[in-house]
């Protein structure tokens, strides 16, 4: 195990700290994956509650989530570790620019999960429905619809 390089405190870069995170709430969704669901609007409302939860770290200053020129021409972490290495790159920006790839990394993480967790949900909220759907139909003897399916917007 190596040890972090240390993070300047310089007033150029300002991180992401525990308070930017507090009112996002982000504990309550992941313990809401471990419970019995009841069927499709429990789903739903959870799936909900996780997209609201990625707009909010979306919301919360992330507005560095990838690497770029300004041309646009290029993107990607190549232009992040080209900048480092180039001696051009003052020195009193290394530890910054090393500390805004680190949240940049985590940031993507966490939208991405998010993202990923309310779209399983509303999956899954559908397969529910349909289960419920079939099974009316048997203790009912008769087509019960099957209501249209949800989709998440992007």
């Amino acid at each position: 195990m190596t040890a972090s390089p240390p993070i300047s405190h310089s007033t150029r870069f300002v991180a992401l700290e525990q308070a930017d995170f507090q009112r996002l709430e982000h504990a309550g969704y992941l313990k809401g994956l471990l419970q019995p669901f009841k069927g499709k609007g429990s789903l739903e409302t959870w799936a909900s509650q996780c997209a609201a939860l990625r707009d909010d770290v979306i919301g919360a200053g992330t507005t560095f989530l990838r690497w770029r020129n300004l041309d646009r021409s290029s993107m990607g972490v190549a232009l992040w570790e080209a900048l480092l290495a180039n001696p051009a790159t003052p020195a009193s920006l290394i530890d910054e620019l090393y500390a805004i790839e680190l949240q940049r990394i985590v940031l993507n993480m966490q939208i991405s999960l998010t993202h990923s967790i309310a779209r399983q949900a509303l999956e899954c909220a559908n397969k529910a429905a349909q289960a419920e759907a079939a099974y009316l139909r048997r203790v009912h003897g008769h087509t019960a619809s099957v209501p249209p399916t949800t989709k998440e917007s992007p």
